[in-house]
């Protein structure tokens, strides 16, 4: 938070800078002679300095701006039923594929926290029969974690249901780092033909599938993992069974994440 108000705030002195060169003179900015530009940043120096205040008001502007940005690109994509996040062929779906209700989980392989939420997910799919999870790589930690997706994606279209649960499951379960060879060892366990396997991950179409995580990701404003989609709303974060659970409950009873 820190970090971006920081931020906002370098941005907000930049565009407060470039309004009042604008306003000074109808001259470019090429055409400003040295002196004449020493005046104005001078002059502009002493109005933020006597003024500091505008900064923070400019930069609140901006924060705001750019958080309604994001809230309606989020609406969007939720609000799109033909979008391929809930209902995508080329994703791993596990509990029921015919559940009424859906959840999609955005992960990373080598991701500690998506490790150790593997438990909350098999109990929720265990405590709800209707439940169908879609599971989505987001393989932003390290190169390993990009090579396994690869992997686990071309799985998929060998391994299905509880198959492709076994391989997931004993993928997030390792310990050490989760690369190529550890998908492919996982996959070989589950039953998966390799040579169709080492054929499909160096597809583009498993290429093309992982950067559509990618990119439904940044207009869901993840940037981390796991994180999930349930009904109208996106949970960053192991937030555990309980907030999980509930959210679930609620579109079963009301169609969203939260009743009013």
């Amino acid at each position: 938070m820190f970090q971006r108000s920081l931020a906002l705030f370098g941005r907000a002195a930049v565009i407060l800078i470039g309004l009042a060169a604008v306003s000074l003179s109808p001259l470019r900015a090429d055409e400003f002679s040295a002196p004449q530009k020493a005046e104005i940043e001078s002059i502009i120096k002493s109005y933020l300095v006597n003024n500091p205040e505008i900064l923070r008001d400019v930069a609140a502007a901006l924060e705001a701006k750019e958080k309604l940005e994001e809230s309606k690109a989020r609406e969007q994509v939720l609000a799109d039923k033909d979008n391929p996040l809930h209902n995508d062929a080329s994703q791993a779906v596990i509990g029921n594929p015919q559940g009424a209700i859906t959840l999609v989980e955005f992960f990373d392989y080598n991701c500690g926290y998506c490790k150790r939420a593997l438990g909350d997910l098999a109990r929720l799919m265990k405590d709800n029969p209707d439940l169908r999870v879609v599971l989505r790589d987001l393989p932003i930690l390290r190169q390993e974690s990009v090579d396994a997706a690869k992997v686990a994606n071309a799985a998929s279209i060998q391994l299905k249901g509880p198959k492709f649960w076994e391989f997931h499951q004993k993928l997030l379960a390792t310990r050490a780092t989760v690369g190529k060879g550890e998908a492919i060892g996982a996959a070989k366990d589950a039953g998966a033909d390799l040579d169709k396997l080492a054929r499909d991950a160096a597809s583009p179409e498993v290429t093309a599938s992982i950067e559509q995580s990618i990119e439904l990701a940044k207009k869901l404003n993840i940037t981390g993992t796991p994180s999930y989609v349930i009904g109208d709303e996106v949970v960053v974060g192991a937030v555990g069974y309980p907030d999980l659970q509930s959210k679930i409950a609620a579109v079963r009873k009301c169609g969203k994440a939260v009743c009013s």
